[in-house]
């Protein structure tokens, strides 16, 4: 892992780049345009969005406004609880393609487990979106197929109907959050595990033992969560919206972390508060 290109190999030998461009709560319009094309202006090859970001057609344009090669860049979107069942999973994929101004996607994930809608059944609308999600595989329009905000549970019961397991499933992972049960799942079942908010939404800052672990290396809070990601082998999505730190963000390939460091940071709990239950959400 020497530079923003190398890359983890999903179970499907998919290459994907280890650090990821997130784009959660980034507005829509000029901030979410500019911001992308900083990103792959700075190295990055790996963007995330989602519909519910409401941001899709601005990153589109500012994958275009780059003048990075498409091939040469890993776009990941996702499935929103509004959506469940076949024929409704294939519409809002197309949707997405739209807006992002392609004709296929990396990675294509269901957002969450449980959405309140589908409650009552959430078993089988996951199964019948995830058949959809196998047939665009299939058809090469997904180079990769996965979930978001799955627990152990969630992902035993998709097994029992799924011809394609999940490649990927992107989850809350932060210094203080480490989901060891689901954490110990994806690497018993060779599922790349994403992490989203891997700064904390910003907690990760003030806390002592980040500040102190940064003073120790010479890097940013920032780095050094992002860093730590990468030693548990987790692929991080930071986010920003400036520049500076756009590129600070990338800048983590010449220092690492002791094994102690990286322990005594897992010692964190709940410093960047915990995951989101998907199976009680209010959405």
């Amino acid at each position: 892992m020497t530079s923003l290109t190398s890359t983890y190999k999903l179970q499907n030998g998919v290459e994907i780049p280890i650090v990821g461009f997130g784009t959660w709560q980034t507005p829509d319009g000029e901030v979410a345009r500019s911001s992308v094309e900083m990103a792959l202006r700075a190295g990055y090859r790996h963007i995330d969005t989602a519909e519910a970001y409401g941001n899709e057609e601005s990153v589109g344009q500012g994958i275009i406004d780059s003048d990075v090669a498409r091939s040469d860049i890993f776009l990941t979107s996702k499935l929103w609880n509004s959506y469940r069942g076949y024929d409704e999973t294939i519409a809002a994929f197309n949707d997405s393609l739209k807006k992002l101004k392609t004709d296929y996607l990396d990675l294509f994930l269901i957002h969450w487990a449980n959405p309140i809608k589908f409650r009552d059944h959430w078993q089988k609308s996951n199964a019948e979106s995830w058949r959809a999600m196998e047939d665009l595989y299939e058809a090469g329009k997904i180079k990769a197929i996965g979930v978001s905000n799955f627990r152990t549970h969630h992902l035993e019961e998709l097994k029992k109907t799924a011809k394609v397991l999940p490649l990927v499933n992107q989850m809350f992972l932060a210094p203080g959050e480490l989901q060891p049960q689901e954490t110990a799942y994806a690497k018993e079942h060779n599922i790349l595990l994403e992490a989203y908010s891997p700064l904390g939404t910003g907690k990760i800052f003030t806390d002592p033992t980040m500040q102190k672990v940064a003073a120790e290396t010479g890097k940013s809070v920032a780095q050094v969560a992002i860093k730590w990601s990468l030693a548990h082998g987790f692929l991080p999505l930071p986010k920003s919206v400036h520049e500076e730190y756009i590129k600070e963000n990338a800048n983590i390939f010449d220092f690492e972390l002791t094994e102690e460091q990286v322990k005594t940071i897992d010692a964190l709990d709940g410093v960047v508060g915990k995951a989101t239950d998907p199976d009680t959400t209010n959405f």
